[in-house]
């Protein structure tokens, strides 16, 4: 049975609900306060820059129910590696506490294990991976942060992947959203001070977005393990774990492809995606921006045709596909 186009693009982002690895990660400014612990929130500064370095690997992996569903979908690659450098700066502060970010990619290079796809499945992904790293070296972005380091939107990478087909554009897309979110931080924040050694939880209950159709819910535990320095600078210790869910916006989906027809049919799309991370991050003392960040997240994404009330149907016979993704990724701070 053929899946609607849309869901091809929601299981092309190999990382699914990849980004939400960052709803457990953030910066925080810490200062020290009276009946100790330290406090933390986000503090930005105009014109201060950071240069990051990161790398993610994505590994992901198909099953299906029949088996031969999978052959409705494009192949793509099932691994997928960033290796990127961008220099960011601080343009402007709002007096609410949020600002604008401008990203300017120094290094921006994809790879992918494309040994068993097809010879020109392969030649092609390999020149779009190509085209990609050329057209965004080089590239200036800006992000919109909150004042709680949430990324709220971003303009100027309407470009970046243009003319590249879906398998390859759609991870990128999610991978670039992934680094934005992973250098802003966000849903760290305690509203109290914390000691050395207290554990807080946070919720992670969001609502689509219009660059990320996906409903969220979920909560983090985070654990504020000490201090350190890192390059010279003084830093807290954050090491966390988490789980969420995501429900993709269904709205999106019927927009096009085959869920409508499904739908007069009598049958319904369930798709769910799950996941749990952990990691740790060091955030600077001064001013709450992250020096590092090292996290891991495993995934899984489950789509399956049921018929609507009335229809009756064996559930081990229901058309299912599942994807599951392990991903890693590590960034590192240093100036510019």
């Amino acid at each position: 049975m053929l899946l609607p186009d849309n869901l091809i693009r929601v299981v092309l982002r190999p990382a699914g609900g990849m980004v939400l690895l960052l709803a457990a990660l953030a910066g925080g400014t810490v200062a020290q306060g009276a009946g100790g612990g330290v406090m933390l929130a986000r503090k930005y500064r105009s014109g201060q820059s950071i240069v990051y370095a990161t790398k993610v690997s994505t590994n992901s992996k198909i099953d299906s129910n029949p088996p031969e569903l999978k052959n409705f979908f494009p192949p793509m690659p099932t691994n997928l590696r960033l290796n990127q450098q961008s220099t960011v700066t601080v343009s402007n502060v709002h007096p609410d506490g949020a600002a604008d970010v401008q990203h300017r990619f120094d290094k921006f290079e994809i790879q992918s294990d494309l040994g068993t796809l097809p010879e020109n499945i392969r030649d092609s992904v390999t020149q779009a991976q190509q085209e990609v790293s050329q057209r965004v070296v080089g590239e200036t972005l800006t992000a919109h942060y909150d004042h709680d380091g949430r990324l709220v939107d971003f303009d100027g990478a309407d470009n970046f992947f243009r003319d590249i087909d879906a398998p390859v554009r759609e991870p990128l897309v999610q991978m670039l959203r992934l680094v934005l979110e992973q250098m802003g931080g966000q849903s760290l924040y305690p509203d109290h001070r914390v000691k050395v050694g207290e554990e807080w939880s946070q919720n992670l209950d969001a609502q689509p977005l219009k660059d990320y159709p996906f409903k969220v819910g979920g909560k983090s535990t985070l654990h504020y393990s000490g201090k350190t320095r890192y390059q010279g600078v003084k830093a807290a210790i954050v090491d966390y774990h988490f789980e969420n869910t995501l429900t993709p916006a269904m709205a999106g989906l019927r927009k096009g492809g085959a869920l409508p027809q499904l739908e007069a049919m009598g049958m319904r799309l369930d798709i769910q995606i799950s996941g749990k991370g952990q990691g740790r991050i060091l955030v600077a003392l001064d001013d709450g921006r992250v020096l590092q960040n090292h996290s891991t997240l495993h995934q899984t994404l489950s789509a399956t045709m049921k018929g609507n009330e009335g229809f009756v149907e064996p559930t081990e016979q229901l058309p299912r596909l599942e994807i599951q993704s392990d991903t890693v990724m590590e960034v590192e701070g240093s100036k510019p």
